[in-house]
């Protein structure tokens, strides 16, 4: 009996990592047309009977100013371009913040970021950060940099139904994604940590206050894929 358990959980086991290394190799060619995360908000948009929207228009890297992508990292992970998909830093430090019971803060780099926004769902459980694990190392060994930040800023939440920096600079600013300034693309970047309660443009004096921050660490980023 429990060597069939065993059998059952390795076939289990096997079939997950052929098809979930198939779909990274897929989507290291192919566009991410949806993520489990737009799936969620519009089924809340439905049940508060809202209007379903979703705006995402996928384009690629070198359509993407450098602005955007400076600030990306300015923002959320000044050392992508280095770790191999986790800052343990940065997770040390965002353990001890909550552990003190000051406002929760999470460690997440950019890697981790979009193998849960492409495969996962959102949550706190062991399993999902388990399995988010899993997909950065995947990515991270697959994918590249290059393409990690392509997935990133064409997948991640940037306002209520806009999903991607094509949709949010035409969304925030009447723009394409590859003419935002550099104050425009740190407002993107500022309203991240809540894309549905900050506004990239007629913000607060918090997001302003991000803004500034983020524009004077874009100094010191250097796209080197």
């Amino acid at each position: 009996m429990i060597k069939k358990i065993l059998r059952f959980l390795w076939k289990v086991a096997l079939c997950f990592f052929v098809v979930s290394t198939f779909f990274v190799v897929l989507f290291k060619f192919v566009p991410v047309p949806f993520t489990p995360l737009m799936g969620i908000r519009a089924l809340e948009q439905k049940a508060d009977g809202q209007e379903m929207t979703c705006s995402h228009d996928w384009v690629p890297l070198e359509e993407i100013s450098p602005n955007l992508q400076k600030a990306v990292i300015a923002s959320e992970d000044a050392t992508f371009l280095t770790h191999y998909g986790f800052d343990f830093n940065a997770m040390s430090k965002a353990m001890e913040s909550n552990e003190k019971g000051k406002k929760l803060r999470g460690g997440s780099t950019i890697s981790q970021q979009t193998a849960k926004n492409v495969f996962l769902w959102q949550g706190r459980s062991y399993l999902r950060k388990g399995l988010e694990a899993y997909f950065t190392v995947l990515i991270e060994l697959i994918w590249g940099k290059e393409r990690i930040m392509e997935v990133y800023l064409n997948s991640i939440e940037m306002g209520t139904g806009v999903y991607g920096v094509e949709a949010a600079s035409k969304h925030w600013y009447g723009k394409s994604a590859k003419d935002v300034s550099k104050r425009e693309a740190a407002g993107i970047a500022a309203i991240l940590p809540n894309p549905r309660k900050f506004k990239a443009s007629n913000s607060s004096s918090y997001t302003e206050r991000r803004k500034t921050r983020i524009m004077r660490h874009m100094r010191y980023v250097k796209l080197e894929y």
